[in-house]
């Protein structure tokens, strides 16, 4: 049974030199030489001493073989490929060679040819592990077990037979067994724990959670006093939410070790995500008391602070976490940077520490994909955990559903739940293929993505919760983009374009983003023009608001209010008597701190009033007592703000530096309310003060908003889907041209007739 890793160097070179004349031997000398250098992982020397063989000895099978490895190695797959086939035509017995093409083949996405280049290698050697191996990852390994025990009884030393035994039997569903056969691996010292834990971490992200968790149970039950045993299957359990029993874990890591810090973060983690904002602080204040110079625990701290609206000092210490970050080259999560004190320039340099990991080795990645067939319509392909009732399908159903089908064939790539909600089945109908990969690999699911010959993928998620990421970093597509989910750059190579718009992305801007900035050309939003809004909504009273008080309101995550926004917001409640501010009510510690802030600031905290969540249609029913939206900086509303503007309330903004914090401003002007967007605090505060004190004028702008409301490229679905057409249309036509991405800007359509954009004024572009 070959027991080869795969793309270790194959060790037949002795077997060739029987019958050898003596002008052979300069080659085998090269060829052992050859053989050395690969092993010592010099690829590029051993590269070119195969090729020395194969000139004096073309039918040397092991040089063939081998010169095919090193090529796999370096990400050269289409010449590994062409290496191997040539090797198994001159060694045709050989089942490793056959096993080393299905490697290759199912790399390239062909997994029927594969399949047979596994097959034969099994028929060449019953026992044949690579084999196996193949046919397991290809979900045919159910008669792998015969051969694998036996390979066992022969081999009890090797490590790899126990793995891919458990793999077997855990897909089988007989996971006492797996359970059983990785003990016995323990047991006969071919197995180490940190072999079964990495192999255990990798089968979870490959979607074989069982498989990852019996592997990973195991060891605790091995190991009970091992903290970071435990810890590790917290992690896992935290990473698939499953959090009652990752709560369970960390304890018992805790207990097996009270200092372990890893251990209290990922308890606080727990915390933080069941909204216990205080127990979660608390376990992170741990953290740091046994490591002051955790940068992980700060930040999760000032995070969890963030969300509670705990301010005491909070923008000293972001502003000293942010140069921690890049002083250390930590890795952070870049979505929670946007909400910092952070330069765009300082999120760029974290951003790409983050997607330095995503990267993958050259042998992994998918080969270059083959040229476009002339004629054939576009194919897009959305990538996304959100195709349910969640704030990016709100937004994005109806471009889905609009995309003109003559022209271009949709896909989506899913791996989030089906809720079963209206918005699910809605967005499950919006599309030609709706492909379920929640269940595949990574690896898998770009090998899907480029069976169906996808010319653009677009991800709507980038690095909010829940991406996956390393699907894109494996180039499954030969245009990739960045959308909607994540303002900002995902600073990583493999990522083409990103899509915003004049005012969100100015060309300015374009140091701070690696990808192309393509300029949309009304508001990189989409918006669904056809939202329902509850025919009744609450009362003024059920809401909790005075009923002659004018309502200023913001229904922004707490995590996005600033110091620095809350003040201001005071003085707007001091300028404006009896007014009153409604928020969302987010969590109880946010609501506690809101409120003494408020009274530290001179304002009644009754006139803080808090709204709980509720459904979509109810929601923008009750927006409607809303006199005017006061936004956030330097993070803006997002889908809050076109909530408001949907619902016929006034939004009013103040420009960021960022793509997070200019959002508020395109919504703004798509709508053509444009003089709403300021480009100081101070001309904020003066603005809602005075349209708070000015009846007619906010009631014009209402009037405004109403008037075009059905008019405004904002919410006008047919003429937001012309326009990305003409982005992706454009991106396609580079790419068959054989240019690289370049930045370009599509062109506005006239407005609509009846459309009324507003004044000409306010901020064009932001400071660079």
């Amino acid at each position: 049974m070959g027991r080869r890793n795969r793309g270790s160097v194959p060790q037949q070179a002795a077997a060739r030199t029987g019958g050898r004349s003596a002008g052979r031997l300069p080659a085998l000398e090269t060829l052992g030489r050859a053989l050395r250098l690969h092993g010592e992982g010099r690829l590029a020397p051993a590269e070119t001493a195969y090729r020395e063989v194969l000139r004096h000895d073309p039918g040397n099978a092991t040089a063939q073989h081998a010169l095919g490895l090193c090529l796999r190695l370096t990400g050269r797959l289409p010449d590994a490929l062409a290496a191997f086939r040539r090797a198994a035509s001159l060694a045709p017995r050989n089942p490793d060679i056959r096993a080393d093409l299905g490697n290759a083949l199912l790399a390239s996405g062909d997994a029927a040819a594969a399949r047979a280049a596994f097959r034969e290698a099994v028929a060449l050697d019953a026992d044949h592990r690579a084999g196996w191996d193949g046919l397991v990852r290809l979900g045919e390994g159910a008669d792998a077990v015969a051969p694998l025990r036996r390979l066992l009884a022969v081999q009890p030393a090797e490590p790899e037979a126990y793995l891919l035994l458990g793999r077997v039997l855990c897909a089988r569903g007989e996971t006492e067994g797996a359970r059983a056969v990785y003990r016995s691996g323990i047991e006969a010292g071919a197995l180490t724990g940190p072999a079964l834990s990495a192999h255990a971490l990798a089968a979870i992200e490959a979607a074989r959670t069982e498989e990852g968790l019996v592997a990973l149970r195991l060891l605790t039950e091995l190991t009970p006093g091992d903290a970071a045993a435990h810890n590790l299957l917290g992690c896992a359990l935290l990473g698939l939410k499953r959090l009652a029993e990752a709560y369970t874990v960390f304890r018992h890591a805790l207990a097996a070790d009270p200092r372990h810090v890893l251990a209290h973060i990922n308890l606080g983690l727990v915390f933080g995500q069941t909204r216990r904002i205080n127990e979660a602080m608390a376990c992170f204040r741990a953290a740091l008391n046994l490591d002051p110079d955790s940068v992980l625990a700060r930040y999760e701290l000032l995070d969890q602070r963030r969300h509670a609206c705990d301010w005491d000092g909070l923008i000293a210490e972001d502003r000293a976490l942010v140069a921690r970050i890049l002083e250390t080259g930590t890795r952070i999560s870049p979505f929670k940077l946007l909400v910092m004190q952070a330069r765009p320039d300082e999120i760029l340099r974290a951003t790409r520490v983050w997607a330095e990991t995503d990267m993958p080795a050259p042998a992994d990645l998918l080969p270059p994909p083959p040229a476009p067939i002339p004629g054939r319509r576009i194919r897009i392909g959305y990538l996304s955990y959100d195709f349910f009732n969640h704030a990016t399908t709100l937004l994005a159903v109806a471009l889905f559903e609009q995309h003109d089908r003559a022209r271009f064939e949709v896909f989506a790539y899913s791996y989030g739940p089906d809720d079963g909600s209206a918005i699910r089945c809605r967005a499950v109908a919006a599309f030609d293929h709706f492909v379920e990969i929640g269940a595949l690999s990574d690896a898998d699911a770009a090998r899907r993505i480029r069976e169906d010959a996808i010319d653009i993928l677009v991800d709507l998620k980038g690095y909010t919760y829940a991406a996956r990421t390393r699907i894109l970093a494996l180039r499954p597509a030969a245009v990739q983009v960045n959308y909607l989910g994540y303002p900002g750059s995902m600073g990583a190579p493999f990522i083409d374009y990103i899509l915003g718009d004049p005012l969100i992305t100015p060309e300015a801007h374009q140091p701070f983003y690696d990808e192309r900035i393509v300029q949309l050309p009304d508001c990189y939003q989409p918006n669904d023009g056809g939202r329902t809004i509850a025919a009744e909504g609450p009362s003024r009273a059920a809401c909790g608001l005075p009923d002659e008080a004018f309502v200023f309101c913001c229904f922004n995550n707490t995590y996005k209010i600033t110091p620095p926004v809350f003040a201001t917001w005071m003085r707007i409640l001091a300028r404006v008597p009896g007014s009153v501010l409604w928020l969302y009510e987010a969590n109880p510690a946010a609501q506690d701190n809101l409120q003494y802030a408020a009274g530290a600031h001179g304002i009644d905290p009754q006139r803080i009033v808090f709204a709980g969540h509720v459904g979509s249609p109810a929601h923008l029913a009750r927006l409607r007592h809303a006199d005017l939206v006061l936004d956030t900086l330097p993070y803006n509303a997002h889908t809050t703000a076109s909530d408001a503007l949907w619902a016929g309330v006034p939004v009013l903004t103040c420009l960021g530096e960022t793509m997070a914090g200019r959002v508020a401003g395109s919504l703004l002007r798509a709508v053509g309310l444009p003089e709403l967007v300021t480009d100081t605090p101070d001309a904020y505060e003066a603005l809602a003060s005075a349209l708070a004190s000015d009846p007619p004028r906010l009631d014009a702008l209402r009037a405004r908003l109403a008037a075009n409301r059905t008019r405004a490229p904002l919410f006008d679905s047919a003429r937001y889907a012309r326009g990305i057409e003409a982005a992706y249309a454009r991106m396609h036509a580079l790419r068959c041209a054989g240019r690289p991405p370049e930045a370009f800007t599509v062109p506005r359509e006239p407005f609509p007739d009846g459309f009324d954009p507003g004044p000409e004024s306010g901020p064009e572009s932001g400071r660079p």
